[in-house]
């Protein structure tokens, strides 16, 4: 059985997550989610770490980064 369940609330988050979790929660392409995670972190991008050749994002980290991003648009 597929799978069909968008991760669209902090409660449906895992505490580890994909591309696919930030994805889904952001309205945002997967490619984006890539690119986000290429970039180093004082430039924006999203602070992951890898496990093998897959890339994850702590929950933690994901809602901190998520909070830098609001406090920009206030100060910009």
């Amino acid at each position: 059985m597929h799978n069909t369940k968008k991760h669209t609330t902090w409660e449906s988050l895992p505490d580890t997550l994909t591309a696919q979790h930030i994805s889904e929660f952001l309205g945002i392409s997967r490619r984006r989610v890539y690119e986000l995670f290429q970039m180093n972190e004082k430039d924006g991008g999203i602070p992951n770490f890898k496990i093998g050749a897959t890339i994850r994002v702590d929950k933690a980290d994901f809602k901190h980064w998520i909070t830098l991003k609001k406090e920009e648009q206030f100060h910009a």
